[in-house]
């Protein structure tokens, strides 16, 4: 893969304050409803449920028997729910939309398809990186005029400079993540007799009074290698500061900087501790993310973890089990390890790839509160989009993690992997995936872990 990505972004837009976590400390705890959502059989389809309310003013072109391909990483529920967005962008303009599954990286997959002459009309792209490589590449398009009006009419400033390049916009960012939040097993809990907790000393205290109950505490989907970059993350936003934070994200500190050592310090506390992770390192390396949500809540009484780590999406994966948000499962936000909690945020944005019709028709679509609400009705979903209703989230949980990414307007710290190169923050088997993976299964190898992400590093931001 040609290493052309150039970082063109001023810093102050990727900054999420204190503000989305005060809202979710305030709001994420008050679960008062008792399903996800989630259900494949639900009606998310139609003039029922598209738009703002029960009508649309969304006008979109007539595209009969125009071909519109979109590739995305999207698998499982997940798939099965943006099919359905697809589907109501089919009925309503007459298109014939193809689902094209990528892999990770999709840069690569990208790359591969393109000189293969069979680009994808659009792309789904999960990292701020992708999109300034899509555009370094000459692959990307900038977005139309009326993709550009429902963006500027739905989106706050900050949402908007995420998919921007060189001040010329590309991205729509359709779907959004809360990446700050701990779910838990309530009947762990209460067998355990601890309730969430709020400051690091009192997350380790709890853990370790899960664990003398019977149960591993904490879920860890290692093999999935983003969910460990999230767990840095928010050590090192809360530890370290947004200022650290931001220097970090964009390498004007190395990664031997001593902030990075009590973060990985902090974080082999949890990775360290013999019993604390279930199954051991070895089978969290080889545990993906929706079993890592599953194993959490499934098996009664004596379920595989009491905890799991990550964002909003966990919500869509409890779906797929007999457990019950607001009863079963339960969140809290992530714990204080320095000054506040922190709030690291994430997404997908969709690109144009070919300046085609229905390309753009459906970058506007993506872009309007009409889409946005297929998804969230079913769980699993944050939108940034700020004119979605939001009677349109399934429960209290995901309804007040919305409220306060949207109450944080242009204010968003975006995930510190997401804005590196893909080939350091978003490749499977090299830079800080590789890195992280051979700290979970050695985390007393702080130095030699450092050592390893700046070297990587260091690669990638000169590439």
């Amino acid at each position: 893969m040609r290493s052309t990505l150039r970082t063109r972004r001023a810093p102050h837009h990727r900054h999420t304050t204190a503000r989305i976590a005060a809202a979710v400390v305030a709001g994420a705890l008050t679960l008062t409803v008792t399903a996800c959502g989630g259900d494949d059989n639900k009606d998310n389809n139609g003039g029922k449920s598209g738009g703002t309310e029960s009508g649309s003013s969304l006008q979109l072109p007539k595209l009969d028997g125009e071909n519109v391909s979109v590739a995305a990483v999207w698998g499982g529920a997940e798939r099965k729910v943006f099919l359905k967005v697809l589907d109501e962008f089919e009925k309503r303009t007459g298109a014939s939309v193809t689902f094209v599954p990528a892999q990770d990286p999709i840069i690569s997959f990208l790359e591969s398809k393109v000189a293969g002459g069979q680009p994808p009309d659009v792309a789904m792209l999960p990292q701020v990186g992708a999109i300034d490589q899509a555009v370094a590449n000459k692959w990307a398009k900038p977005v139309g005029a009326e993709a550009q009006k429902q963006l500027d009419k739905n989106y706050a400033e900050g949402w908007k400079k995420l998919g921007a390049v060189d001040g010329k916009q590309y991205g729509v960012y359709f779907k959004a993540a809360n990446k700050s939040l701990v779910w838990y097993n309530t009947k762990v809990f209460e067998n355990a007799g601890v309730k969430a907790p709020k400051t690091w000393a009192e997350f380790m205290k709890t853990m370790r009074t899960v664990y003398d109950s019977g149960v591993p505490p904490m879920s860890v989907a290692g093999a999935d290698a983003w969910t460990l970059t999230d767990w840095f993350e928010n050590i090192y936003l809360s530890q370290a500061g947004p200022e650290k934070y931001d220097q970090l994200a964009q390498h004007k500190i190395k990664w031997t900087d001593p902030s990075v050592k009590k973060a990985l310090t902090t974080l082999g506390e949890v990775f360290g501790t013999k019993g604390f992770v279930a199954g051991g390192s070895k089978s969290a390396l080889q545990t993906e993310f929706p079993a890592s949500v599953k194993q959490t809540f499934t098996g009664g009484d004596q379920p595989k973890a009491g905890m799991v780590f990550e964002g909003d999406m966990v919500s869509l994966a409890i779906s797929e089990t007999k457990a019950e948000v607001g009863t079963d499962a339960k969140v809290f936000p992530f714990p204080v390890v320095g000054d506040a909690s922190p709030a690291v945020v994430g997404g997908d944005a969709a690109v144009a790839l070919k300046n085609t019709k229905g390309a753009q028709a459906l970058l506007t679509f993506l872009a309007s509160p009409d889409s946005a609400k297929i998804w969230a009705e079913a769980g699993g979903f944050i939108s940034p989009n700020k004119n979605l209703s939001m009677s349109a989230y399934p429960n209290d949980v995901q309804r007040n993690i919305a409220k306060a990414m949207i109450a944080a307007g242009d204010d968003i710290r975006f995930d510190m992997s997401d804005q590196a190169p893909q080939s350091f923050g978003g490749t499977p088997g090299k830079g800080e995936w590789k890195a992280l993976q051979d700290f979970l299964a050695n985390p007393k190898d702080v130095a030699g872990t450092q050592k390893a992400l700046e070297t990587a590093a260091a690669k990638a931001y000169k590439d």
